[in-house]
């Protein structure tokens, strides 16, 4: 019989693995500083990205899929206030300001269970 204790910590390091890849990935491929300088004026005026997402909002009023048009509205709106000078100000200096991170907390966890609800809670 398997120890537990090198069951489990085998499970710990294969987790610590995919983080270190996943964390190295992000920082190979700049990704929070391709984000902190998205365009989004230039991004909803590019065809190349407008004619897809466009097509995408289409099929699913065509499909009456409401709920999947909700859940993209919301991750929008998310990933847009990601952006705004409220977010920007969480962080001053090296300090987390904790008055202005539990709103959001609230709010992402607020966001997400609704999500849930949508996914899981309803039926068609």
């Amino acid at each position: 019989m398997a120890d537990v204790g090198a069951v489990a910590n085998n499970a710990g390091q294969f987790f610590i693995n995919i983080k270190d890849q996943f964390v190295d990935l992000a920082n190979k491929t700049n990704i929070p500083e391709q984000i902190d300088v998205v365009d989004i004026t230039g991004l909803f005026t590019n065809p190349w990205f407008l004619v897809p997402f466009v097509t995408l909002i289409s099929y699913q009023l065509y499909k009456q899929a409401f709920r999947d048009l909700i859940i993209e509205t919301l991750i929008i709106g998310c990933w847009y206030a990601t952006g705004t000078p409220y977010m920007k100000s969480l962080v001053v200096g090296e300090e987390l300001q904790l008055s202005k991170v539990l709103p959001v907390l609230f709010g992402g966890a607020t966001v997400m269970g609704f999500i849930i609800y949508l996914i899981f809670g309803r039926s068609d």
